[in-house]
């Protein structure tokens, strides 16, 4: 297989940047993106970008006092496009990127920094009101309504006594209705735990054994259908969320990648160079054998 039959990802774009970016996201319905994070002497920034001929322009920096670690526009309409940030102290706010020096919004979420966040009933995506759902090094997990100040409209936390995890990553999904609503939450010990916000309650909750760095279903405003979760180690698992049994959950399935250095170590010795797939070792592409969990051989 020649290399350029091969995914390719090439750059179109390249800039240094003199702090350390957290997060970006795309402006909604524009060439703009945001970029979040925090200077050496420790204060946070917002970079707005847009692109022109080619090249980044920098339209607007806002300095703040405290780091910036992930921003969503899940919650905002359109035509607003306000972006909600989580910090390091943290603090939930919501900016008007237009008007950026006071938030048009602003709550003391958690007690340690906010990891993650996202957002979900606005953009014309999802059912039901605009909400924010933010994840913490506190172990708690927390929904907000936009409209409604100060306090969260949902509190997801272990119970007194039980160990506090770190909430790496958030993510809305299964929004299809006015009453329909999942929150999905990974944790650094390998934890998945999907909350159902209708009936206020822990749905489901599975371990994959190591560290989750991101949750994402495939669309928020369907009925579950899949969810992608990766993890430390170059792991990843792919969740079929149609159909859940009753004491096995949802069926799965997850592929390894494995390091270059492991695939030099398996072939060294052979003499010819190759890997076994009529490539230098350099160009191979090797992925451990998909593994199937219950059900999902027969589907």
């Amino acid at each position: 297989m020649s290399a350029f039959e091969k995914p390719q990802i090439i750059a179109h774009i390249q800039k240094g940047l003199n702090y350390t970016v957290f997060d970006c996201k795309w402006v909604p319905c524009s060439a703009k993106f945001v970029t979040m994070g925090n200077f050496a002497r420790g204060t946070g920034v917002i970079q707005l970008y847009e692109i022109q001929h080619g090249d980044l322009k920098l339209l607007r920096e806002i300095e703040k006092a405290k780091p910036i670690k992930c921003g969503t526009f899940g919650a905002t309409s359109l035509q607003q496009r306000y972006l909600a940030t989580g910090d390091f102290a943290g603090n939930l706010h919501i900016w008007n990127l237009e008007a950026p020096e006071i938030p048009v919004y602003s709550v003391k979420g958690h007690k340690e920094i906010i990891n993650a966040i996202d957002g979900v009933g606005g953009l014309g995506i999802g059912e039901g009101a605009p909400e924010i759902v933010t994840g913490s090094r506190d172990g708690t997990v927390k929904v907000w309504d936009p409209r409604q100040k100060d306090d969260p409209v949902a509190n997801m936390e272990p119970v007194q006594g039980e160990n506090r995890r770190d909430c790496w990553t958030v993510a809305f999904g299964n929004a299809y209705n006015q009453e329909e609503r999942v929150v999905c939450a990974g944790y650094d010990n390998g934890d998945i735990k999907l909350f159902d916000l209708r009936n206020m309650s822990l749905r489901w909750e599975t371990n994959i054994k190591n560290g989750v760095c991101s949750l994402e279903f495939d669309r928020k405003d369907i009925s579950m259908n899949k969810l992608v979760a990766t993890s430390l180690e170059g792991k990843f698992h792919v969740f079929d969320m149609r159909t859940q049994h009753p004491t096995k959950g949802f069926a799965s399935v997850s592929e390894k990648r494995i390091p270059y250095s492991a695939v030099k170590e398996r072939f060294r010795g052979r003499g010819d160079g190759s890997c076994g797939l009529g490539q230098p070792p350099a160009e191979c592409d090797i992925v451990y054998p998909a593994h199937f969990q219950f059900g999902l051989e027969s589907r």
